[in-house]
């Protein structure tokens, strides 16, 4: 069967997309609608149930998709304001139906039925998340109870909305004086022209804050842009924060949990909240010593600018982890990003990865998008010359967009049904590129990867990216390893005259990389810190209490008056699990063991690798799929080591 990719409307014009989104949205909705009506119909042990509750999700999974990206995406306002209600409207249809005691109950006539001998494979796994799912719906409550979640659904549904909508429309920049960009690159002082008044304007944007921070010499004007940056969505998230805070926690509540945090980690690998603050605590103590070690590096080399300096805070960590890293290892971000033009990154990363996992990029030339800075290329499986999707890259900033990077999926893929199509949204500047920018790069298409390598499932639940949250991040953060590797940088990374990035230059900036990798650690968990006591305890005074977990977790002191969580996105989506990163990381160091670093290219394991993990997808818990890949269950055994090296 020959599938085709989803039809785009063929002008970025608002009133075209305006329509594309009522017919990919709102009619999605009405054909849910009847297919919801049609599965109450059917008689109680029909297996036909179970088939229409896939059909059920594809349909709500299209609606759900678009309206979440478009609404981060697409330049006009006001097409952004209709995606973000079709995400509303999406949402409460979603918690009505798993509050819906008759389709539960048809559903729930199947427990105990061979399904998998009538229906395709994972027949009995999709079952028995529907189940759970349901249940910790609270589908099996009273009737005051399901219209209490009802509410509460919603409720915390507007309110995550809010938090985000505040985070991208938020984006504010800082005056500092134009003297203010010595030591910045050339590229960036051109970017970056004077104003009459002397000035010039730093935005809250990655692409502007991370290299002045890293490079300015002047220390105020670090400390300015800094507190600007950390002020991002402050004051309206604080109560937008503290009210979701308080919602989440009443929702797990009436459903019989402690508290969010055990409701939320019931479905991850690590089971419970108590489990979060074991794991946050253990991490944060083993990386002490090598925080501790790291962070007297900085504050020394930090004292000879400045003798009376007791401490580092967050506006003088990231210029003084340069410095280190320029005269101690002599890696020189300046001199390092010259090696990184934008374009020849972005087509080295397709060739690694498609040389890799044997499969094959082609560009769309004449696909349309909502921005015509995206580009779309079909992907092919080189061993069949097979479709097995399309990918859409939109890597630059613009006002009103996504301000951090992720991937979006567009439409999730179903064996002989729809192609998955994925989205790479980020916010690179279009010259040169940090390396650190680089292996970002890497680390977010490792999701487009796996979006779309697991995208031939005939259960649209078990599509794609859908393993347990806390190892959602394992696969990319093993793709990083690649950007890494100079026979990989080899392939891309060369200078204005052609000339290779050279060996021994990689070799120091991977020294370079390992120095503060305790500190790494100890800013990871004082996030997961926040991700997680927030949730736990939330606390009247949301400020008050973030500073005292910097102060017990962080190494670097934060900046007065600044309100980080305000602006941690993360909040939204990861709720109380930011400890997923470091806890897939871990696994990642696991995985990545499996590999040969004399030769990441051999294509054996990879391609055992890209079959038994990524285009698994959500087929079997991600323990199995690791134990699959390494051949023995995964243990910590790789990460302690490169923690302690």
């Amino acid at each position: 069967m020959t599938l085709t990719p989803l039809a785009l409307p063929t002008t970025a014009d608002p009133t075209a997309w305006l329509a594309f989104l009522d017919a990919r949205g709102r009619r999605s909705l009405d054909e849910a609608e009847r297919l919801t009506s049609a599965l109450r119909a059917l008689s109680d042990g029909d297996t036909a149930a179970l088939e229409a509750w896939n059909d059920l999700g594809i349909v709500l999974a299209n609606a759900s998709a678009v309206g979440s990206l478009v609404s981060q995406v697409h330049p006009d306002a006001g097409v952004r304001e209709d995606a973000e209600k079709i995400e509303t409207e999406v949402h409460a249809f979603r918690t009505r139906l798993m509050l819906d005691t008759e389709v539960y109950a048809r559903l729930a006539s199947l427990e105990g039925a061979d399904l998998d001998a009538a229906l395709p494979t994972g027949a009995g796994r999709v079952l028995a998340d529907a189940l759970r799912a349901f249940r910790r719906s609270g589908v099996d409550r009273d009737d005051a109870t399901r219209e209490t979640l009802r509410a509460l659904s919603e409720r915390e549904n507007d309110l995550s909305q809010a938090f985000s909508r505040n985070i991208r429309d938020g984006a504010t920049s800082t005056r500092v004086p134009a003297t203010a960009l010595a030591g910045l690159p050339a590229d960036y002082v051109e970017a970056h022209p004077a104003a009459e008044d002397g000035t010039v304007e730093i935005s809250t944007g990655y692409p502007d804050t991370h290299p002045f921070m890293a490079f300015s010499t002047d220390r105020d004007a670090r400390r300015a842009v800094m507190t600007t940056f950390l002020n991002l969505a402050w004051p309206a998230n604080d109560q937008v924060l503290a009210d979701l805070l308080a919602v989440r926690e009443e929702m797990a509540r009436t459903l019989g949990y402690s508290g969010w945090p055990d409701f939320d980690a019931e479905v991850k690998m690590i089971g419970s909240g108590d489990a979060i603050a074991s794991f946050v605590e253990k991490v944060a103590t083993d990386a002490v010593d090598s925080a501790e070690r790291d962070a007297a590096l900085l504050t020394e080399r930090a004292r000879i600018d400045h003798p009376d300096l007791e401490r580092l805070d967050v506006a003088d960590a990231r210029h003084y982890s340069e410095t280190v890293r320029r005269e101690r290892f002599q890696v020189d971000a300046q001199q390092t990003r010259t090696y990184f033009d934008f374009t020849r990154v972005r087509q080295g990363l397709l060739d690694v990865t498609g040389r890799l996992f044997g499969i094959t990029y082609t560009p769309v030339p004449d696909a349309v998008s909502w921005h015509d800075e995206v580009t779309v290329y079909d992907v092919s499986l080189d061993e069949t010359g097979e479709t097995l999707g399309r990918i859409h890259l939109d890597l630059h900033p613009r006002a009103g967009k996504y301000n951090h990077a992720a991937q979006f999926d567009l439409v999730p893929g179903v064996l002989d049904r729809q192609l998955p199509e994925g989205v790479l949204v980020c916010n690179f500047g279009r010259g040169l590129m940090e390396h650190s920018e680089v292996v970002t790069l890497f680390h977010e298409f490792g999701h487009l990867l796996h979006h779309t390598l697991a995208g031939r499932h005939p259960w649209v639940r078990f599509s794609g990216v859908a393993t347990e949250w806390d190892f959602v991040e394992a696969p990319s953060q093993m793709l990083e390893e690649w950007a890494w590797d100079h026979g990989v940088l080899a392939t891309f990374a060369t200078d204005a005259d052609g000339e290779a990035i050279p060996a021994e230059l990689v070799e120091r900036m991977r020294e370079a990389e390992e120095f503060g990798k305790g500190i790494y650690a100890r800013t990871q968990m004082y996030y997961a810190a926040i991700s997680y006591y927030l949730h736990e305890q939330r606390p009247d005074d949301l400020t008050a209490r973030v500073a005292e977990l910097s102060e017990q977790y962080a190494v670097s002191r934060r900046l007065p008056d600044t309100h980080f969580h305000c602006g941690f996105g993360h909040l939204g989506g990861y709720t109380s699990g930011y400890y997923t990163y470091m806890w897939s990381l871990v696994i990642a160091k696991d995985l990545f063991s499996a590999f040969d670093p004399a030769d990441l290219f051999a294509p054996d394991v990879a391609r055992r690798y890209r079959d038994t993990v990524l285009a698994a997808g959500g087929s079997d818990d991600a323990a199995v799929l690791v134990e699959r890949f390494l051949g023995r269950p995964y243990d910590n055994a790789a990460f302690t080591a490169w923690l302690e090296s």
